[in-house]
């Protein structure tokens, strides 16, 4: 316990003086934190919505493909069902 009031008692002084500085200097250094921080957030964004967009047209181009393969696949067993009806029960 004495290791924390030994660390504590001589820093207070210490302390104090950062916070009265970080409070004297808020008022200066948000406002420059905000103007940096916003064109960063706002090209984050834009990246953002870029690659939803992208995501989506892929997307789209994938079930696209597979829709196209599900008829082929149907399109392809309606035939063989037809064929295999053919053999068991020839016409004429």
């Amino acid at each position: 316990m004495a290791l924390l009031e030994d660390v504590l008692g001589s820093n207070i002084i210490a302390g104090l003086a950062i916070g009265v500085g970080a409070i004297v200097l808020a008022p200066v250094v948000i406002p420059v934190a905000a103007g940096v921080a916003k064109p960063i957030a706002k090209a984050a964004l834009k990246g953002g919505i870029i690659l939803y967009e992208k995501g989506k047209e892929a997307a789209a181009e994938v079930s696209e493909v597979v829709e196209d393969l599900v008829a082929e696949a149907k399109s392809e067993l309606a035939e063989a069902t037809v064929e295999a009806a053919q053999k068991v029960a020839p016409e004429g």
